[in-house]
């Protein structure tokens, strides 16, 4: 298992996608090594099966140039039932992949498995760090740099933007590729994600972007202060 210089962590494929995929590509334009963890295969959503998520999945990555992506299989809409094991895993994965940046749905989302997310990847974070955690492991203790929160479906203020304005189209195009979450098909049933969902998201960071003053960015907020040397 490969060291990566970011890892970006969902409940189910497309979450990091929605949030945080312009980052990620310009990140792997940089030559930064990049990894997803879906907890879940999301095999309860409304639309589309667990293969078809997959694929998607991996054509998005594709477009991204995501280094490598993991599934836990845990259970859809049943993470804090399992919640001790989740914290584990993310533990050790954080130790086997020793990334600088993690990031983690922002705390605060209509969806009940994002706000799970983000407290499990919280603690995970924590415990990575702590030497006598699963001391058993043969893996060091290791603690990432930066916790970061990106966004799904809230739309707050964030505290650090990033400029994706150039590669927009891109983003777009790997969102696209979900496209038994984002379009009505045949057999495929109205959920908030095919009611102009992506439209949203564009309407949202138009508005980080406004903010920023650039035409379209991605939003974050820090788990921690960040500390600057100088002004």
């Amino acid at each position: 298992m490969s060291s990566l210089d970011i890892l970006a962590i969902g409940a189910h494929p497309d979450d990091v996608e929605i949030g945080a995929a312009g980052s990620l590509i310009l990140a792997a334009k940089q030559g930064q090594r990049v990894g997803i963890l879906d907890l879940t295969y999301a095999e309860l959503s409304s639309n589309g099966n667990v293969e078809r998520r997959q694929q998607e999945a991996q054509a998005a990555d594709k477009l991204m140039g995501i280094t490598e992506r993991f599934n836990f299989g845990l259970p859809d809409r049943g993470l804090e039932q399992v919640r001790e094991d989740a914290i584990s895993r993310v533990a050790w994965l954080i130790r086997q992949t020793r990334p600088k940046m993690v990031l983690a749905p922002y705390f605060s989302d209509r969806h009940p498995d994002h706000e799970s997310v983000s407290r499990i990847v919280r603690e995970a974070v924590f415990n990575a760090g702590i030497r006598k955690y699963q001391s058993d492991s043969s893996v060091e203790a290791y603690r990432p740099k930066q916790l970061l929160y990106y966004f799904i479906n809230s739309t707050v203020t964030p505290q650090m933007v990033v400029d994706v304005t150039p590669i927009y189209p891109e983003k777009m195009e790997v969102l696209r590729c979900y496209r038994s979450q984002f379009e009505l098909e045949e057999g495929s049933v109205q959920t908030p994600l095919t009611n102009g969902y992506l439209e949203m998201v564009e309407y949202r960071e138009r508005l980080f972007g406004q903010q920023a003053g650039v035409a379209l960015a991605e939003g974050f907020v820090s788990a921690a202060p960040y500390v600057l040397t100088t002004l």
